[in-house]
């Protein structure tokens, strides 16, 4: 594990993080890991296995799905920036990607892994739990969004239906 040199005033940017005191930063602090990556680089591929959740420090990442039977055809699903997370799914279903995640410039990140919760789990249960209902709530804010934009796009193709 390296040192991370980021202030626990930082992680109050970020939802996983949101309700843990300063001496609970302070525990998970030593298992953060810093990475800088260029743009146009895959940190996650869909189809292919995750086991981290990544912290956009600064710069921007898209979140981008491939078609099956072309993988060179994508559709941008979302671009996130500073503040924003990602990879969080594959750690509690721990199914391959769903989408991939492509640096949209030079882009530097945090990231926590499955090895990583399970080492907080054994040495701070609350933290662990606190950490994964946050977790929770992230993909359940997600899915509400998903839900409405369906929602809407049924709705937008039900009208123009004439009965």
């Amino acid at each position: 594990m390296s040192e991370c040199l980021i202030a626990n005033s930082f992680f109050n940017r970020y939802s996983l993080f949101g309700g843990l005191t300063d001496r609970q930063l302070d525990t998970v602090r030593p298992y953060i890991k810093e990475r800088t990556v260029t743009e146009g680089t895959y940190i996650l591929r869909q189809g292919e296995f995750n086991a981290t959740v990544y912290f956009i420090v600064k710069g921007s990442v898209s979140i981008v799905k491939h078609a099956p039977e072309n993988m060179l055809k994508i559709r941008n699903i979302v671009t996130l920036k500073e503040g924003d997370s990602f990879g969080e799914m594959e750690l509690i279903d721990v199914q391959p990607c769903a989408a991939s995640a492509i640096a949209r410039k030079e882009t530097s990140l945090v990231s926590l892994d499955n090895k990583d919760f399970y080492q907080l789990s054994k040495i701070d249960l609350p933290l662990y739990t606190m950490m994964m209902l946050n977790l929770a709530r992230d993909i359940s804010r997600r899915l509400r969004c998903t839900d409405n934009l369906l929602a809407m796009a049924q709705i937008k193709s039900d009208s123009n239906v004439v009965v």
